[in-house]
């Protein structure tokens, strides 16, 4: 590991981290490194959290009388 971070975590987040290790017997680095990877990698399309959340026409062309000609 070539960079160190500090992080100041609010008592309800340091507890969790604190049990987590304690059960998975995992230190709090790695933990840390876990979740920090999983975040990378749902990050690679944000977008699309919110595909299929919205209603109405599925073809905004179909509204019609708003268009600027």
């Amino acid at each position: 590991m070539s960079n160190t971070i500090t992080v100041r975590l609010p008592g309800d987040l340091a507890e969790w981290l604190e049990q987590t290790a304690r059960k998975t017997g995992l230190p709090r680095g790695r933990i840390i490194r876990e979740e920090l990877e999983k975040a990378r990698k749902s990050e690679t399309r944000p977008f699309l959290r919110l595909a299929g959340t919205i209603a109405g026409p599925k073809d905004l062309s179909k509204r019609k009388g708003f268009s600027r000609k």
